[in-house]
């Protein structure tokens, strides 16, 4: 072990006023960190890379629209696999190997992507992807509250949390300007050069721990098999469900029975095995449970928002990706200079009370942005934004600190895998509701807007007047040109006004989640662990 993991302060003795030998961080130290966090940056930005251009990937592999879908989901179906299977990995294998297990393999793959001729090639390298690079993300956060000293939190923190949440944010962005620029081939081969700098600086730098190998003797593979089906299936139901009118597909439903099934062995396996896959007994501590709640809403707002936004502006504004992406990095921009106040802050300011002023500001944001008009541009989503980017440092943060701050060093990286899991599923339940509630409302207003247009009403036939003498030069067909004109118009209004009534629902859901807040406990510091523990 370094010197700087072991010492520790002695019980009962002050603490010195120059800096003690424990809260100092050696630079290979430093640079090792920052190595794996760059990693996790590649694994999280991934998710959302491809998302603006999936159809230049469905062009390029000559794919069908049912298909091209899969080039995601197989992507958050393996990742969040692995999510919770790290902790265990990295404990049994170390840090260091996992990490650079993790980062080569998920770079390997990216070129494996790149040069797929086929969607079935895609598919498989996706899912490859997901699951060997999903390691890096709660390794990151374990290794944050572990090898660092409670002092450099205020530094460290901030910097994975903005990682976490600004990777997923400008990854539209980041997708747009590559398949723009150069193909989308590069969406992948990006990765390539730093995926090889980061395996070779981790493989050189990392020592935190030591691998403890008799885990793998006692590895839980019943364990491990319903924890696939079981996270698997429930990403594929809640990917897909909203699309095909859920259990009504009988797909959906006949994975949804495997995954109940699952479900119900994995938690048995988990409560009955001295070894578990996953140990949950971390939810034993009031302010990880509460935390993870809490990030659970917070991937919610993290998703939700980052697939709402370009949503309204490609299908309602008609904007491009690259157009989607300039108007979204303003989100990118509010948390960059947000970080380090947000850091600061938290050492000065009480958690909690951070926290429930970004949950505040989400809810201000959103219930601005609930007043959308098919009008609505870049300087009408501008508030609301940074709004956004504010809230999700304030809110990261300090769920961050209030929910692994109080763990003991030894239980730090099953922790994180469950609470990095938590904010991965957020996401997903989050995206399922979102969708559902835009089909129904837009049905819901769809047909309050067609009494409004029908014949008979002054104002409807007066604006169908005017579409029919605009499509004049079809001559016989002007008429039908003109009914499907205004069927359009009363349908996109029928969906703006669906997305605004989304809004104002997770706005409420902001203001319901501050309940959860006072039931946390005010960390108490935990000494640095060196991640040596087992």
């Amino acid at each position: 072990m370094s010197g700087a993991a072991a010492a520790t302060a002695l019980p009962g003795r002050p603490a010195p006023t120059d800096a003690p030998a424990g809260d100092k961080v050696s630079a290979g130290r430093l640079i090792a960190f920052m190595a794996m966090v760059f990693g996790m940056f590649m694994a999280i930005l991934d998710i959302q890379i491809v998302s603006a251009s999936l159809r230049d990937i469905q062009a390029g592999l000559s794919a069908s629209a049912d298909e091209i879908p899969w080039v995601q989901t197989s992507y958050l179906i393996a990742e969040v696999i692995m999510i919770p299977l790290s902790g265990l990995l990295s404990r049994a294998l170390s840090t260091r190997v996992i990490f650079t297990i993790s980062a080569a393999g998920f770079t390997a793959m990216s070129v494996m992507c790149a040069f797929s001729t086929t969607i079935g090639e895609m598919i498989i390298w996706r899912a490859l992807q997901g699951f060997i690079g999903g390691a890096m993300i709660p390794t990151v956060f374990a290794t944050a509250f572990t090898v660092f000293p409670p002092s450099k939190r205020a530094m460290v923190s901030p910097l994975i949390g903005m990682v976490a949440t600004l990777a997923p944010t400008i990854g539209p962005t980041i997708g747009g300007y590559l398949t723009d620029l150069f193909s989308w081939h590069w969406l992948f081969l990006v990765n390539v050069p730093p995926g090889i700098i980061v395996t070779v600086t981790v493989w050189r730098l990392v020592d935190f721990d030591k691998p403890d190998f008799s885990l793998l003797k006692r590895f839980d593979w019943i364990g491990f098999a319903a924890m696939a089906v079981f996270l698997g299936g429930l990403e594929y139901v809640l990917e897909e469900g909203p699309t095909k009118d859920w259990f009504q597909d009988h797909h959906v439903f006949i994975v949804f029975l495997f995954m109940s099934a699952a479900c119900i062995l994995f938690f048995w396996r988990a409560f009955t095995n001295p070894d578990p896959i996953v140990d949950l007994t971390a939810f034993s501590n009031r302010n990880f449970w509460a935390g993870c709640l809490n990030s659970f809403v917070l991937g919610i707002g993290l998703y939700g928002l980052t697939y709402l936004y370009p949503v309204y502006l490609g299908q309602v504004r008609g904007f491009s990706a690259l157009m989607i992406g300039e108007t979204m990095f303003v989100t990118g921009i509010v948390m960059f200079v947000a970080a380090p106040i947000v850091g600061r802050l938290s050492t000065k300011v009480d958690l909690r009370l951070m926290l429930i002023c970004g949950l505040l500001l989400f809810a201000l944001g959103t219930f601005q942005a609930s007043f959308i008009t098919k009008d609505w541009t870049f300087w009408e989503l501008f508030v609301p934004q940074v709004l956004r980017g504010a809230a999700l440092m304030m809110c990261m943060v300090p769920i961050n600190n209030l929910s692994l701050g109080t763990m003991a060093p030894q239980h730090m990286k099953n922790a994180s895998g469950l609470y990095n899991l938590t904010r991965n599923l957020g996401g997903a339940v989050g995206l399922a509701m979102i969708n559902t509630l835009l089909n129904d409302r837009t049905d819901l207003h769809l047909q309050r807007l067609r009494d409004q247009v029908a014949w008979g009403r002054f104002r409807a036939e007066e604006t169908l007047t005017q579409l029919g003498q605009a499509f004049q030069s079809l001559g016989s067909d002007a008429d039908q040109a003109a009914l499907k004109q205004l069927a359009a118009m009363v349908r996109r209004e029928a969906y703006v006004m669906a997305l605004g009534d989304v809004f104002f629902v997770l706005s409420v859901l902001f203001v319901a989640t501050i309940v959860l807040v006072p039931i946390m406990r005010k960390p108490r510091p935990q000494p640095a662990g060196g991640g040596g523990a087992h």
